[in-house]
C-alpha cells in the first residue's frame, strides 16, 4: 500500500449545505456549555475530576486499562501491580500535557513545537518512551493487524520525506481561519491523525487537540471540553470515518460525526456541570451542618478538587491544622458524605473518597 497523501487545506469539497445543520446545533450547544462555565466561580476546582475523567477514556481508546477510581486512588498513595501502574502513569501525562499546554497557549499560538513539547510529556517515563518522545518520526510507519507488512496495512501515512511539509501546511491551517469554527477543529484532528506524525501517542495528541484548538479559536474560555467519551463509546465509527477520508475523500460524513458527537457531548458535560455545581451547593450546607466550621468552605473545596485523597494531604492542601482538619474528617464520614478506601493503620493514614462527586463525573446517574 502507497503512503497517503493528505488532501490540501482547507478542504474545498465540503458540501456546507449538508452540514449547516449540524453546524448551528454544535455551535450553539458549545456555547451554552462555555456559557455555563464562565458562571462558575472556581471552574478549575469544580471540574478537576472531569480533566481526570477525560484523560482516563482517551487513554481507554488507545487500550490503557485504569479507571477514574483507579487514578486518583493512585495519586492519594493506593498501591497497584506494575502494569496498572503503567496505565496509571500514562493518564497522568495525558492530564499534564493538556494542562501545560493550555497554559501555554493563553501566550502562544498552537504551533508544531507546542506538539513536540506535550508529547515529550505524553511518553515520558511510559511505554513509549523508546519510540522518540517529543520527536517527529523519521521512519515509514502504518497501521493494521499486529505484525502485518506495509503491503498488508489498513492505513499507511505519508512518507517521512513528506512529513515536513505536510505538518507545516497543517500548522499554517491551525493558525488561519475557515468557513466555520468547529467544522475547521473537525478538520484540525482528522488532518493530524492521517498525518500521524509520531511513532506513537498519536491518537491521544489528536484528542488532546480539540479542547486546545477550541481554546485557541475562542469558542471555549478553558480547554474543558471532552470528546473522549463519545469517541470511545463510537470508536470503530470514529476509526472507519477516519479511514473513510483517506480511502474515498468522504470529509462530509466525518464532519457530520464530529458535529453530532459535539451536540451529544456538549448535552452530557452542560448537565455533569449542572449536577456539579448542585452538589456543591447542597454540600455547602450539609457540611456547615455536620461540622459547624468556619473552614468548611475551605474543606469543601479541597475535596472538590481532589475526591479521594488521604487525611494527612488534605492537612497539607488546606493549609489547616491537622487538630482542624482530623475531626471535620470524622465529621464527614459520620455523615455518610465520605466513603473509606483504606483504614488508617500505624502512620500509614486513611484514604477516603467523595462516591457523589465521581459518580458525576463517570455519568452515573444519581439523585441529589
Amino acid at each position: 500500500m502507497k503512503p497517503f497523501v493528505p488532501h490540501d487545506l482547507p478542504i474545498t469539497s465540503l458540501d456546507y449545505s449538508q452540514l449547516i445543520g449540524l453546524v448551528g446545533q454544535a455551535n450553539a450547544a458549545i456555547a451554552r456549555y462555555d456559557g455555563m462555565l464562565q458562571s462558575v466561580v472556581n471552574p478549575t476546582i469544580l471540574l478537576s475530576p472531569l480533566t481526570t475523567n477525560e484523560a482516563v477514556l482517551s487513554s481507554k481508546i488507545e487500550g490503557t486499562q485504569a479507571t477514574l477510581d483507579e487514578v486518583l486512588e493512585h495519586e492519594a498513595g493506593q498501591s497497584y501491580d506494575e502494569e496498572k501502574t503503567k496505565d496509571i502513569q500514562e493518564i497522568v501525562n495525558y492530564r499534564l500535557a493538556l494542562t501545560l499546554a493550555s497554559e501555554t497557549l493563553e501566550e502562544r499560538p498552537l504551533t508544531l513545537s507546542l506538539l513536540q513539547h506535550i508529547h515529550g510529556i505524553l511518553l515520558n517515563s511510559v511505554r513509549g518512551q523508546h519510540k522518540s518522545p517529543g520527536e517527529f518520526r523519521k521512519d515509514q510507519n502504518w497501521i493494521g493487524p499486529s505484525g502485518c507488512t506495509q503491503e498488508e496495512a489498513t492505513f499507511v501515512p505519508p512518507g517521512p520525506l513528506q512529513l515536513t511539509d505536510h505538518l507545516q501546511a497543517w500548522e499554517a491551517y491551525v493558525q488561519a481561519d475557515d468557513i466555520d469554527g468547529l467544522i475547521q477543529t473537525a478538520v484540525v484532528h482528522a488532518q493530524f491523525e492521517l498525518i500521524h506524525p509520531f511513532k506513537d501517542g498519536n491518537g491521544r495528541i489528536g484528542r488532546l487537540l480539540i479542547p486546545l484548538f477550541l481554546q485557541r479559536k475562542q469558542l471555549l474560555n478553558s480547554p474543558t471540553f471532552y470528546l473522549s467519551e463519545y469517541l470511545e463509546e463510537n470508536r470503530q465509527t470514529y476509526y472507519d470515518l477516519l479511514l473513510g477520508i483517506s480511502q474515498r475523500e468522504e470529509w462530509n460524513a466525518w464532519i457530520k460525526f464530529f458535529l453530532t458527537a459535539i451536540v451529544e457531548q456538549a448535552k452530557r458535560n452542560t448537565e455533569k456541570v449542572q449536577l456539579t455545581l448542585q452538589l456543591y451547593e447542597q454540600m455547602k450546607a450539609e457540611i456547615a451542618d455536620a461540622t459547624h466550621s468556619q473552614h468548611a468552605i475551605h474543606l469543601l473545596d479541597a475535596i472538590f478538587d481532589r475526591p479521594v485523597f488521604q487525611t494527612s494531604d488534605m492537612v497539607k492542601r488546606t493549609n489547616l491544622p491537622k487538630q482542624t482538619v482530623m475531626p471535620l474528617l470524622r465529621k464527614l464520614k459520620d455523615a455518610g458524605t465520605l466513603a473509606t478506601i483504606r483504614e488508617a493503620s500505624g502512620r500509614r493514614p486513611a484514604i477516603l473518597a467523595f462516591p457523589k462527586l465521581l459518580s458525576i463525573t463517570e455519568g452515573k446517574k444519581l439523585r441529589l
